[in-house]
């Protein structure tokens, strides 16, 4: 069975590698992301969750939000544990 080019990207991108750990590490709520987006909270639940992508033009405000590089969004190993140990700052 071939995969659709979506399902690959939703795995590469949107499983996110992490999101929702990056998000509580961060302290926010997904109602907080969302605001801080200008976008509706259950778009952040259907991101974490795999349902959905973010757009691109999303990655560079949800990335500052996360305090980290939209490279990072993308790397599952330098996620934050949300135990006040941080990743060290990506180049």
């Amino acid at each position: 069975m071939l995969v659709s080019q979506i399902e690959i990207i939703k795995r590469e991108v949107i499983e996110t590698k992490g999101l929702k750990k990056r998000r509580l590490a961060a302290g926010l709520s997904q109602k907080d992301l969302a605001e801080r987006l200008g976008i509706v909270q259950s778009a952040i639940s259907a991101w974490e969750s795999g349902e959905k992508m973010p757009r691109a033009s999303q990655l560079p405000a949800l990335a500052f939000a996360l305090s980290c590089t939209i490279d990072d969004l993308y790397r599952e190993e330098d996620v934050p544990d949300g135990k006040g140990q941080q990743a060290p700052p990506a180049c």
